[in-house]
């Protein structure tokens, strides 16, 4: 399921819809009034921030394995 930050055209009325990608579009269709408020931004999968700082910060067993790799030949 994904969630869809939607603004009502007439009213300026902000909700946040949780909806399969696959039913939004009907969604859309039946409630023409709502449309997607792309001020809010969209759906993303990275995370922020510097990936060698995540992973030693969950295990920090991996900060000697990356040292040893940077001095590796």
């Amino acid at each position: 399921m994904a969630t869809y930050p939607i603004v009502n055209k007439e009213t300026g009325e902000k909700q946040v819809i949780e909806m399969s990608v696959h039913d939004i579009t009907e969604w859309y269709k039946n409630h023409p009034e709502w449309q997607r408020d792309w001020s809010e931004g969209c759906a993303s999968g990275v995370e922020l921030g510097e990936w060698m700082d995540t992973l030693v910060k969950k295990k920090p067993g991996w900060n000697e394995v990356l040292n040893r790799a940077s001095k590796a030949p």
